[in-house]
């Protein structure tokens, strides 16, 4: 009994697999397809054009080959019977096969033989055709470039086999796209307009830009179909008009990490030392370079771990960008404290002196720092399209800052930091070593700068002017947002990004960044100590 059984169940699945197998893989007799494909050398493109959608109405599995035979101009026509036949060019002779068996046939001379021509138009149709023929196929991927070349050809024939393809398909999200193509090309048909209203209402519950497009032609329609249109259309421009607000600030907190990463230290050396550090920018370079020097190593040693060249470079760049900064504080900024024009001018020129080292060591010219793999590519969010980068310097600034606010906060260096801040006499006459904390602090900031300097490197060309375009922009945060104010430093970086990003579209880049200019001169002349000012003896310090 049980042997009955599992012959019968054995007997079930292999007609089920037969059904299924017969349902993709559909072929017709040789006198059937045959004059299907004679019919591609019509007298004209129309005729060839015909051809195509009665081969593609068949379903045989060998249409699909043809179709790309064809669109890669190796179907040939003999001049003297008008066969069809698949020809390579070998000497002065083709090498005939034939296109319904693939059996070899006997060498066709060039000069017997013309080539089935096709233009633009047949490309189009015959992508069409190909991807009408892979709805089907097993292979996911394959099902949805062919669902996606219907929805940008839109053809009308495609209606049948789309119908049959949603109803096999089994993938939600390919099922929605195959969707999509169908209304698409309802759209682009004659049918009643009961079902072009419906096609409207498929169509615009997908990409609203996408959707956009392919209703755009029918918003001048009368009747109910325009009426249709219309209103779409305008549900989803308010839909885009919350998506692009979205983008703005979303586009805005990711410039607004950069110039955190970039003001960050220069909100130490500047805000708590009160030191116009003008080569501030020329640390941010050296991180940067930094990142070139430890890339090029593991490139030439281990390119196995190249995905993880940033997280060696990190510390890297905080060492050499730190002890630059220490070595500047002890040889230069030490002796100008309390003379702010001075350390100005000295500043100044040491980022003139890193510059030109930089070009005598690496040259003039960009290099060029990889990105690894876990920060390339996209991803999808809503209508959005972000990239990896750009959510890992988020992530990566935000994290800097937390690590910065833990050692001022928690450390014995962060607290000798803020004592010799309040009360460098008092300070001092507690044991504290105030010169070696005015190194220390100097080391960290410019250290802070060279980490920042690493995630630029990913998203800006990497040469010796590469500080210079950030030096200004970190002014303005840290003056903007309360000088000696972390958190001042933090929204003050976040507000103009924003800011700059929704400005953009109306007056441009370069139009959006003096307009924030003269807002932060303005806001300044209200509240000279910033968004955030420091109270007490910080004031005094």
């Amino acid at each position: 009994m049980q042997f009955i059984r599992l012959l019968s169940a054995l007997v079930l699945m292999l007609g089920i697999f037969h059904h299924t197998v017969e349902a993709h893989a559909q072929t017709v007799d040789e006198a059937t397809l045959r004059p299907l494909v004679q019919a591609l050398a019509g007298d004209n493109f129309d005729d060839t054009t015909k051809a195509i959608s009665d081969l593609v109405r068949t379903g045989d599995t060998r249409v699909s080959a043809l179709l790309n035979a064809l669109g890669a101009g190796d179907l040939y026509v003999s001049k003297a019977d008008k066969s069809v036949f698949l020809g390579k060019r070998e000497g002065t002779d083709y090498v005939a096969t034939d296109p319904v068996t693939g059996a070899k046939l006997a060498p066709v001379p060039r000069s017997a033989a013309e080539k089935i021509k096709v233009n633009n138009r047949l490309r189009r149709e015959i992508a069409a055709a190909i991807g009408g023929l892979t709805l089907m196929s097993e292979n996911a991927g394959e099902r949805r470039s062919a669902a996606e070349a219907i929805l940008k050809t839109r053809d009308p024939e495609s209606i049948p086999l789309l119908d049959q393809a949603i109803a096999a398909e089994k993938d939600p999200g390919i099922k929605a796209l195959m969707s999509q193509a169908k209304a698409a090309a309802i759209l682009n048909s004659d049918v009643p307009d009961a079902e072009k209203i419906a096609a409207i209402t498929e169509v615009s519950a997908g990409n609203g830009r996408d959707a956009l497009g392919l209703l755009t032609p029918l918003e001048g329609a009368e009747g109910p179909v325009g009426e249709a249109a219309r209103s779409a259309i305008s549900s989803i421009n308010s839909e885009l008009a919350v998506w692009n607000a979205v983008q703005n600030i979303v586009y805005g907190l990711s410039l607004g990490s950069v110039l955190l990463l970039a003001a960050i230290g220069l909100a130490i050396t500047f805000g708590v030392m009160g030191v116009i550090n003008m080569a501030h920018g020329e640390m941010v370079m050296i991180g940067a370079y930094t990142t070139f020097v430890v890339q090029q190593v593991i490139r030439a040693t281990a390119p196995g771990i190249f995905d993880y060249s940033l997280l060696i470079a990190l510390p890297a760049a905080f060492l050499v960008s730190g002890g630059v900064g220490v070595l500047i504080e002890r040889s230069v900024i030490r002796f100008l404290y309390g003379r702010p024009l001075e350390t100005l001018l000295a500043t100044w020129g040491i980022s003139l002196v890193l510059q030109q080292a930089i070009r005598s060591w690496f040259g003039a010219s960009n290099v060029q720092v990889g990105n690894p793999s876990w920060m390339a590519g996209s991803f999808e969010l809503g209508l959005l399209t972000l990239t990896w980068s750009r959510l890992w310097i988020i992530v990566f600034a935000l994290s800097v800052f937390a690590i910065l606010q833990l050692v001022l906060k928690k450390t014995m260096l962060g607290l000798r930091m803020r004592a010799v801040t309040q009360n460098r006499r008092m300070a001092s006459s507690m044991g504290i070593r105030t010169p070696w904390v005015d190194a220390l602090t100097f080391g960290l900031g410019s250290g802070i700068a060279g980490i920042a300097g690493v995630a630029l490197s990913q998203i800006d060309n990497v040469s010796p002017n590469l500080g210079q375009g950030y030096i200004i922009d970190s002014f303005m945060v840290v003056v903007f947002g309360g000088v000696g104010n972390l958190w001042g430093t933090l929204v003050g970086a976040m507000s103009l990004g924003i800011a700059n990003k929704f400005l953009e579209p109306f007056a441009g880049a370069v139009l959006g960044k003096i307009l924030v200019l003269v807002l932060i001169i303005l806001f300044i002349q209200k509240r000279p100590r910033g968004l955030f000012a420091l109270k007490g003896r910080a004031i005094e310090a």
